[in-house]
């Protein structure tokens, strides 16, 4: 019979409150919550508590926001909670080589790419930028580099041709918080085999920044495609319409087409539940749902019930 695991959980969004929600429902006993300050946020800019604080207190989880881990005072308070192990999703502040020692089985990270091939911050959006057809979660025993350390266990999903960051990052949070039970088993039982990377595998996923949904229209269909979906639900594509933006929500490659004199952004043909955009190496794009300046996210349909003159055949977007 295996002894419950004493766990200090460290994170911060819906993604890392996926992984504490399963730990609450396993025999492991989570001591302490470590999560972000509360933030501003919405109109009024009050102050709101993470996903991870929220949930940790509906379970009367005892929570700690520091700034910092770096501090002796911090440092002490953690290792007071003599935990058996730190289970780390998402949290957003490094941890000193102090603490990584601390525990006796020391700190796991639930991380959403098969490393080594997405480090850093952004693992999920880079996969579907760069075209990638499958990724996953792996559980990473934590070292002092940025998702550097040696591989404990491994699950892989395929990447959908409709999938979105938003769809890929809601089934990589089921698929991350199972992992991580299956390796507390491992733990448990003493057969963790961990395996290094390679680091020459490895590629950095930068954090995303608004500019890049800024679309060229030179580039072919299928590229846009996946800026579409792997910038939503944030920070979203978008093109310049006039002195404003358009943003684009949804969108596919139209199959089967051949430009030859179609300038890239040029709209070729409307249809009743899609705009279609001449693309570049003759290519085309249906867009299925947009946002007007101002205006909600609406389907292309319902948009063109009122607007239609703005996507008349002939209209040159990203100018």
């Amino acid at each position: 019979m295996t002894t419950p695991l004493r766990i200090i959980f460290a994170g911060t969004p819906d993604f890392a409150a996926s992984s504490l929600a399963a730990l609450i429902k396993s025999e492991h006993q989570v001591i302490g919550a470590y999560t972000q300050p509360d933030r501003p946020a919405g109109r009024g800019r009050k102050l709101k508590a993470s996903p991870v604080k929220s949930l940790a207190l509906e379970h009367d989880i005892p929570v700690y926001q520091p700034q910092f881990l770096k501090g002796e005072a911090e440092q002490a308070e953690l290792a007071a909670l003599d935990a058996d192990l730190i289970v780390v999703v998402a949290y957003g502040l490094l941890l000193p080589l102090a603490v990584l020692e601390t525990p006796k089985h020391g700190c796991i990270n639930v991380h959403a790419s098969l490393l080594p091939r997405w480090r850093g911050a952004a693992p999920i959006h880079r996969s579907l930028l760069a075209g990638d057809t499958e990724t996953g979660i792996t559980i990473m025993q934590m070292d002092e580099g940025l998702d550097t350390g040696d591989m404990l266990y491994k699950n892989t999903c395929s990447i959908l041709q409709d999938d979105t960051s938003g769809i890929l990052h809601d089934r990589l949070a089921v698929i991350g918080a199972t992992a991580l039970i299956d390796t507390l088993k491992l733990i448990q039982s003493n057969q963790l085999s961990p395996i290094k990377q390679n680091s020459a595998d490895a590629c950095y996923a930068h954090k995303l920044t608004k500019q890049e949904g800024l679309i060229d229209w030179s580039n072919t269909a299928s590229d846009i495609d996946r800026q579409v979906r792997g910038l939503s639900p944030w920070p979203i594509a978008y093109t310049a319409m006039g002195i404003d933006n358009l943003r684009i929500l949804s969108a596919s490659p139209q199959q089967e087409v051949t430009l030859t004199c179609e300038q890239p952004g040029t709209i070729i043909e409307t249809q009743k539940d899609y705009i279609t955009v001449a693309c570049g190496q003759g290519t085309a794009l249906n867009v299925s749902r947009l946002q007007l300046p101002g205006g909600k996210p609406l389907a292309t349909k319902d948009v063109l019930n009122s607007r239609k003159e703005l996507f008349s055949q002939g209209v040159q977007l990203g100018i």
